[in-house]
C-alpha cells in the first residue's frame, strides 16, 4: 500500500533524478579521464581550426549537457503510460550515451580523429532518434536534448576539421 502523500519522504522523490544525473555524469567522468590526460600532450600538438573554443569551455558545457540529458531521461522514465515507447526511448538513450563515451575514448584515448568522426556521426543520429523518441513520451524531455544535439553537431564539425588538418 502506498503511503499518503503527506507521509512520503521528499528525499524519496529526489532519488530517481539524482541517480539519473549520477549515471550520466559517471559516463562523462570516464570519458573525461581519457580526455584530461591527453589535453596537455597529444591534443596540445594537434592542429586545430580557428573556431576551436578554449579548453576551459568544454567541461562546463559538457557537465550542463549531461545534466540536461539525465533529467530528460528521468522525465521519460517516470511516465506511467506507453511502456513500450518509454523502453524504446530509454534504450536509445543508453545507445547514445555509450556512443558519447566511445567518442572520448577513440578521439582522446586512441588519438584517432577519423574513427572518432565516424562515431560522432552515428552519435548525432542516435541523439536525434533519442530526442524524437523522448518527445513521443514527454515533449519537454525531447526538447531538452536540442542543446545536446546542437553541441554535438558543432563538435562533429570541429572533429572533422581536426581530422582534416592533421
Amino acid at each position: 500500500m502506498t503511503a499518503p502523500l503527506a507521509q512520503r519522504s521528499p528525499a524519496r522523490g529526489l532519488l530517481p533524478p539524482i541517480v539519473s544525473i549520477a549515471l550520466a555524469l559517471a559516463v562523462g567522468a570516464i570519458g573525461g579521464f581519457a580526455t584530461a590526460s591527453n589535453i596537455p600532450g597529444w591534443y596540445a600538438g594537434v592542429h586545430k581550426p580557428p573556431f576551436n573554443p578554449p579548453n576551459a569551455i568544454f567541461g562546463p558545457v559538457w557537465t550542463t549537457l549531461y545534466i540536461l540529458m539525465a533529467l530528460a531521461a528521468w522525465r521519460v522514465w517516470r511516465v506511467d503510460t506507453n511502456a513500450r515507447a518509454r523502453r524504446t526511448a530509454l534504450g536509445l538513450y543508453a545507445v547514445q550515451l555509450a556512443l558519447n563515451l566511445a567518442w572520448s575514448l577513440i578521439f582522446f584515448g586512441l588519438h584517432r580523429p577519423g574513427w572518432a568522426f565516424g562515431d560522432i556521426a552515428v552519435l548525432f543520429a542516435a541523439i536525434i532518434a533519442t530526442a524524437l523518441a523522448f518527445a513521443r513520451v514527454d515533449r519537454l524531455a525531447g526538447a531538452m536534448l536540442i542543446p545536446y544535439a546542437a553541441w554535438v553537431a558543432f563538435a562533429a564539425l570541429l572533429n572533422f576539421e581536426i581530422w582534416r588538418l592533421n
